[in-house]
């Protein structure tokens, strides 16, 4: 562990990122703790992960970032002591976004610039609007929140619609170009061999 680049170092309590060797994380990005980075994941450049506060166990919760998932220039993800924060794969997390736990976003997720989720739920497949606020709230799997909407409760969340099947397909086009991007990334530092 003392070999890691210094954006990816432990936190006070003693824990160590745990970084899949095929995840991508910019140098000026900041990885900090309790965080397990899984494979194929795009970490853009000055985002920040810190898993670093402690719950009243003295113990810190991992962030669990899943496979594939895309996390685009200056997004911050951090938890309140004691709680997690977990990003299911394929979900992509553009620029500017905060995501302060507890959280919990599913797979297959699309969250545009400068959303922000606070101690809230995303089941799969949702579309979070530029600018949309969720906190303390579930969103159910489809549902598309539009740009600038701030969902406090459940009674938020009624009326709005499902993802149409043009915002699926753009959530696929953003993922696959993030995992392009990846790969040429890796080819040109040759720090693998990228296959196919």
């Amino acid at each position: 562990m003392t070999n890691l680049p210094r954006n990816i170092r432990p936190n006070l309590a003693g824990d160590h990122p745990e970084v899949h060797a095929t995840a991508l994380i910019d140098p000026s990005a900041q990885i900090i703790g309790n965080v397990k980075v899984e494979k194929d994941v795009f970490i853009g450049p000055l985002a920040v992960i810190r898993a670093d506060e402690r719950g009243s166990d003295g113990r810190v919760k991992p962030i669990v970032i899943g496979e594939e998932v895309n996390i685009q220039d200056g997004v911050i993800i951090h938890s309140h002591g004691g709680a997690t924060v977990s990003i299911g794969p394929r979900t992509s997390i553009a620029h500017g976004v905060a995501i302060h736990g507890p959280c919990s976003i599913g797979e297959d997720c699309f969250l545009a610039m400068r959303s922000t989720i606070y101690s809230a739920t995303l089941e799969s497949n949702v579309w979070l609007g530029m600018g949309a606020m969720v906190m303390r709230t579930n969103i159910e799997t489809h549902t598309y929140v539009p740009a600038g909407s701030i969902i406090k409760s459940s009674v938020d969340v009624w009326g709005l619609r499902l993802v149409s099947s043009r915002e699926e397909q753009y959530m696929k086009d953003v993922l696959e170009a993030a995992n392009l991007l990846r790969k040429e990334y890796f080819k040109m530092y040759g720090m693998v061999k990228v296959t196919g």
